[in-house]
């Protein structure tokens, strides 16, 4: 088993979910997001995140509204749709039923 490998496969599962759980707390801008992500510890670099954030607006999962900027020229700030919000609430409990899961094999 390549565990470098696996572990790779259940960051890139869980990027989405984190994603629009960091934006369903407040609109954030892309720098906000990856600096938010490395304090977790999960790294992700602007080649990632911008694709990803494409493909999750055209799905209708995210919103964006350019707002003017102190440093610079405006941005672009994301904020979930409410089909977004649907699509955590069920990623919530799918991820509750997998903590849970694996909480119950540990202690088997």
């Amino acid at each position: 088993m390549n565990v470098d490998n696996t572990k790779s496969q259940m960051r890139k599962g869980m990027l989405e979910y984190c994603i629009l759980l960091l934006i369903h707390r407040e609109p954030s801008y892309a720098n906000d997001i990856i600096t938010n992500l490395k304090t977790a510890n999960m790294i992700v670099v602007e080649g990632t995140l911008y694709p990803l954030l494409t493909r999750l607006k055209k799905e209708e999962l995210l919103k964006y509204e350019w707002k003017e900027s102190t440093q610079g020229p405006p941005r672009k700030y994301y904020a979930l749709t409410e089909k977004g919000e649907e699509v955590l609430k069920q990623l919530d409990e799918s991820w509750n039923e997998l903590s849970q899961t694996v909480s119950i094999l540990h202690s088997i």
